[in-house]
């Protein structure tokens, strides 16, 4: 099978890919359903530990994950899964990351998403299985201490990405960081289409980064209204505000209006009660309340399954290389 990713992600990662793509940790709404689909449709399924509740639960979701996509790896030689992330949160909030990095060592998770702090030691305790790191980051500053502390890879997260992400432009933050860093990059920031995906790569990154268009899938862990909130949506119903989460970050204008609340008068939030367990700073709890949202979900426009999304994906990625070689000939 052909390695879609660029000679910067290591292998065995990149080499069940069908798409350049990894599927972004959705708080609340990644499970092992939605992880195993994309993976079975090729591309890097992901879910944030802390969606297994309680602790011990994740011991039970990466069981049914590493032993689903062993079964579907048999049943299908010629067309096995993608690998699978875990995201782990690495603020101080969290009082989880021991033990559930001690879960991940066990099923020896291939990759590591983490957010929110850099942690040389958990870099390395994730070598030592043999998985990778990849950190989120929101500007070149930020890569850089992660890229020193270990990680392996890097996923900016630029302007327009949903839930909690930057405001610098994809352009300006690939540009920066693709100055002085030649390993893996996941770009992040309103990626919802096929044409995207190759922007993503034309910019340099190795994988698009996406989120918010899964979120309007049948396996995901949302609620109809979600769902149907990402299917309506446009652009301009993505309201950015650190209320929620004492965090910024991008959410559906529409969720915040049927929370009580005027999306166009937030008052400021407050890092220091930041909960990413229970949510934020008002009683309207993110993300189960107030709905995290990129600005490019314009482009999705109904609930499917992951198999016919990433097949959308595909079908439009294909269509724009070679629309690109039609006007690269003038």
């Amino acid at each position: 099978m052909a390695n879609v990713a660029a000679m910067t992600m290591p292998s065995p990662l990149c080499d069940n890919l069908r798409l350049p793509v990894i599927g972004s940790p959705l708080f609340i709404i990644s499970g092992p359903e939605l992880v195993i689909a994309q993976c079975k449709a090729g591309v890097i399924g992901s879910f944030p530990a802390l969606n297994a509740r309680p602790q011990a639960q994740l011991d039970e979701w990466l069981h049914q994950i590493t032993e689903e996509l062993a079964e579907y790896n048999r049943a299908n030689p010629d067309k096995p899964a993608a690998p699978f992330a875990v995201n782990q949160i690495v603020h101080k909030s969290n009082d989880r990351l021991e033990a559930d990095l001690a879960t991940c060592a066990k099923w020896q998770v291939p990759m590591i998403i983490t957010s929110l702090g850099a942690r040389e030691d958990l870099n390395k305790a994730v070598h030592d299985w043999g998985g990778i790191t990849m950190h989120d980051v929101i500007d070149d500053r930020f890569a850089r201490k992660a890229i020193e502390k270990g990680a392996d890879g890097l996923i900016p997260v630029a302007a327009g990405a949903g839930g909690h992400a930057g405001t610098i432009s994809p352009f300006a933050l690939m540009q920066e960081i693709r100055s002085w860093f030649t390993g893996p990059v996941a770009l992040s920031g309103s990626i919802a289409c096929g044409a995207s995906i190759l922007a993503a790569q034309a910019m340099g990154a190795d994988f698009a980064y996406i989120g918010s268009a899964f979120i309007a899938t049948e396996e995901a862990r949302a609620t109809d209204g979600y769902k149907n909130g990402i299917v309506e949506g446009k652009a301009s119903d993505i309201v950015y505000s650190d209320l929620f989460t004492g965090v910024s970050g991008n959410y559906l204008r529409q969720s915040i209006v049927n929370a009580g609340l005027d999306p166009d008068n937030l008052p400021k939030g407050d890092y220091s009660t930041m909960n990413f367990g229970s949510g934020g700073n008002t009683e309207a709890k993110a993300w189960r309340d107030i709905w995290g949202s990129g600005q490019g979900i314009g482009a999705v426009d109904k609930v499917g399954t992951v198999a016919e999304m990433v097949a959308r994906l595909t079908t439009e990625y294909q269509a724009a290389k070679a629309s690109l070689l039609t006007r690269s000939a003038y």
